[in-house]
């Protein structure tokens, strides 16, 4: 069991409309002037990424674009990523895109400074020491990377995803710009939005941390405490009120600025805290049938929430107050009705109901099951912890 838990964040966290126009100077202040841009083909065509390149040549600065980056990327992807980057001797890293561009800069940091191969840093606090500096810019909603000690890549061969967590992983710099998402399309914006409304009610429903188990001694979340809870239930509040109307109305700029804030606020609370058993489902499913990280957590997220609900009574009735819901008979009554909410939340925003419709067999869902339950680090993070057989019911109940 720990003894204690501890706080991370990014170094620095810049909130605001208009704050890409800071780029250049943050680099210039932090001695950095020699960044690579990571980002995709998609966000240069688009010219999202056009207020960061102005931003750095304001300050003297002309960055190399690396726009190789894709959704769910592949570990090829993020090799060639450090290829592209080390022709360039780099002193940092700027990442602009979603969380899977996010995922290939850190991986890029990484290999810049320690070499080798991505599957060499796979697991739990492998990466040696400090890797080059990043600077994280999202244009979605939702991963929370930008803030966070994790990278997540798809193994192909393997047919399954695999993660790199380590605090040495979290950005110099988050630089959280809404107005980089205005013009994210209403699909991503839900698939990302769900994923951040996911983080925050895993970290608030993750295992106490007095009560957490290491696995092989090391410690990639510390469990629920208060100082993550309480982000998590802020963002889940605001995503209550701002995912529906920033996916159906894009032109809703406040719940679009709503909602940047409140992916921040649920990557801290999750890369604190954790993420669990609808994590440990998704990647195996994300995996094998490649639907977006997002789609596939919210599809699972109720029929999770369902399993945990004897465990987690009263947390997911106080969840279920920051999501706007009125106070029912009793505590369990209330927080049935959140996780009813959550389901009409999927349904408004056109998030998969259920598996089969992500294109899941429901002959692949032992597997699926099997394969989670060698997660044992999610497991643990799990407030009521299932069996193999649960899994395969839980699978079989979403699909």
């Amino acid at each position: 069991m720990l003894k204690s838990w501890e706080f991370h964040s990014a170094g620095k966290i810049v909130f605001g409309v208009g704050a890409i126009d800071q780029l250049g100077s943050l680099l210039i202040e932090a001695g950095l002037e020699r960044p690579v841009i990571i980002t995709d083909r998609t966000l240069v065509e688009l010219g999202i990424t056009a207020g960061a390149v102005e931003s750095l040549r304001a300050a003297g600065i002309d960055a190399p674009i690396f726009d190789g980056g894709r959704a769910e990327p592949e570990i090829d992807v993020a090799v060639r990523g450090a290829e592209f980057a080390r022709a360039h001797a780099p002193d940092a890293i700027v990442a602009i895109g979603g969380g899977s561009n996010m995922d290939v800069a850190k991986y890029v940091a990484i290999l810049l400074a320690h070499g080798g191969k991505p599957s060499d840093y796979f697991g739990v606090d492998r990466v040696p020491g400090p890797v080059l500096p990043l600077i994280a810019v999202p244009t979605t909603s939702g991963t929370g990377s930008e803030v966070s000690h994790a990278a997540v890549l798809t193994d192909v061969a393997a047919n399954v995803k695999v993660s790199t967590l380590s605090n040495h992983l979290r950005p110099r710099v988050a630089l959280v710009d809404p107005a980089l998402t205005y013009r994210c399309p209403a699909k991503v914006m839900a698939h990302s939005g769900i994923d951040a409304l996911t983080h925050a009610i895993e970290g608030c429903t993750a295992t106490d941390w007095n009560r957490l188990e290491t696995v092989g001694g090391k410690v990639a979340y510390f469990g629920r405490f208060e100082i993550g809870a309480c982000l998590g239930e802020r963002a889940i509040r605001m995503i209550g009120r701002s995912l529906e109307p920033a996916v159906l109305d894009p032109e809703n700029r406040a719940a679009r600025d709503e909602m940047s804030l409140a992916a921040t606020l649920a990557g801290l609370a999750f890369s604190n805290c954790g993420v669990a058993l609808v994590h440990a489902l998704e990647y195996p499913i994300g995996a094998a049938v490649h639907c977006s990280h997002g789609e596939g957590n919210g599809c699972l997220l109720p029929f999770v929430m369902r399993f945990i609900l004897p465990e987690r009574t009263e947390i997911l009735a106080t969840l279920a107050r920051e999501l706007g819901v009125a106070e029912r008979s009793d505590a369990r009554a209330t927080a049935e009705a959140g996780i009813d909410r959550i389901v009409e939340m999927r349904a408004r925003i056109g998030i998969a109901p259920r598996l089969r419709d992500l294109g899941v067999k429901q002959e692949q869902l032992r597997g699926f099951a099997e394969r989670t339950w060698q997660i044992q680090r999610l497991m643990t993070l799990t407030p009521r912890r299932p069996t193999l057989d649960d899994l395969v019911a839980i699978l079989n109940e979403a699909y």
